[in-house]
C-alpha cells in the first residue's frame, strides 16, 4: 500500500507537500492541498487538523506557491460540535484571506453531511468570507438544484466517490456522466467559476468544448485532477492551455486515506493498477474502463 500510495500522497509531513506543489507549479500547475485525517473523535483532534491548515498556509505563502487548500468538515469537527467546525473553518478562511487571498474549497463528503455543508458555506460567505469555494457531486440527483442555487459562486464539480442509496443517487456510470455535463452546464450559465474535476476523457472534452463555445478566457475556470491519476490528460490539458489544479493530499493517516478512497470507490484501483502496469512494463498501454 505504500509503494502504490506515494504516488497519489505528497508524504506524511507539510515538507512533503510544499515540495510536490513546487514541483507541480513548476510544471505549470496550480494546486490544492487537502490535510489528511477527517475520521476524528475528540475535539482537540479536529482543532489540530485546523492548525495543520494554518501551518501549511503560511508555508505556501513564504515559499510563494500557487496553491489553496481543500478542507473536510468532518475533520474540523462537524459531526462533533457545529461551532466547533465553523470557528475552525473562520480561522482558515480568515488566515487565507490575509495570506494573498488564496481560496478554501470547502469539500463534500457523502450525502448525510451535504445540507450541513451547504449551509456553513452560505453562513460564512454571508460573513464576508469571499474567498470559500464548495464541491457538487454529479452522483447525486439532487446536483442540478444545487447547481441553480449557487450563482456566481466558486464550484469544483465532481462525480463523487461515495456509494449512496439508489433513490438519492444515480446507479450508473451513463447516469453519472450525463447529469455532471448538465451541471457543468448549469454552474457556466449561473456565472460560476467550475473547477472542473474529472479523470474522465469524455468529460474532460465536453468541458472544453463548452468553455470554448462560451468563449471563456484560462482565468475564468479550470480543470482539476487528483495527483498521480492519469498525468498524461493532465499534461495535455496543460499544453492546450487551460489552468489544471491537481489535488494534493498529505499526512500521517496515508495509509487510512488509500484504504479508503479504494473501499469507497474500487473504480480508482484500476487507475492506479493500469497505471503501475504501465510504468513497470513500458510499451504495453493499459488503459482502465472510462469512468
Amino acid at each position: 500500500m505504500r509503494r502504490l500510495s506515494a504516488r497519489y500522497i505528497a508524504g506524511p509531513e507539510l515538507g512533503d507537500a510544499r515540495r510536490v506543489v513546487a514541483g507541480l507549479n513548476a510544471a505549470g500547475k496550480l494546486a490544492t492541498v487537502d490535510v489528511l485525517g477527517e475520521e476524528i473523535e475528540h475535539p482537540a483532534e479536529a482543532r489540530t487538523i485546523a492548525r495543520s491548515y494554518l501551518d501549511a498556509l503560511a508555508a505556501f505563502h513564504e515559499d510563494g506557491l500557487e496553491a489553496n487548500v481543500s478542507v473536510k468538515l468532518t475533520g474540523l469537527g462537524l459531526k462533533l460540535d457545529r461551532a466547533l467546525c465553523k470557528s475552525n473553518l473562520q480561522s482558515i478562511a480568515g488566515r487565507a484571506q490575509e495570506l494573498g487571498g488564496r481560496l478554501v474549497r470547502i469539500d463534500m463528503e457523502d450525502s448525510s453531511t451535504t445540507d450541513a455543508t451547504l449551509e456553513l458555506y452560505r453562513e460564512l460567505r454571508d460573513e464576508g468570507h469571499e474567498n470559500l469555494g464548495v464541491v457538487l457531486q454529479a452522483a447525486l440527483r439532487r446536483t442540478i438544484e444545487d447547481a441553480r442555487a449557487l450563482a456566481g459562486a466558486n464550484v469544483r464539480l465532481c462525480k463523487g466517490i461515495y456509494v449512496e442509496p439508489e433513490e438519492i443517487a444515480f446507479p450508473d456510470d451513463e447516469s453519472v456522466r450525463a447529469n455532471f455535463a448538465r451541471a457543468l452546464d448549469v454552474l457556466l450559465d449561473g456565472g460560476c467559476y467550475v473547477g472542473i474535476a474529472t479523470h474522465d476523457l469524455q468529460l474532460a472534452e465536453w468541458g472544453e468544448r463548452l468553455v470554448s463555445e462560451r468563449g471563456l478566457t484560462a482565468s475564468e475556470y479550470e480543470f482539476q485532477m487528483l495527483l498521480g491519476v492519469r498525468t498524461e490528460l493532465g499534461d495535455r490539458l496543460v499544453a492546450d492551455g487551460h489552468r489544471l489544479r491537481i489535488y494534493v493530499p498529505f499526512g500521517r493517516q496515508w495509509y487510512e486515506y488509500s484504504l479508503r478512497r479504494l473501499q469507497e470507490n474500487p473504480k480508482v484501483a484500476g487507475y492506479i493498477a493500469a497505471d503501475t502496469l504501465n510504468r513497470v512494463l513500458p510499451g504495453n498501454k493499459v488503459l482502465p474502463k472510462r469512468s
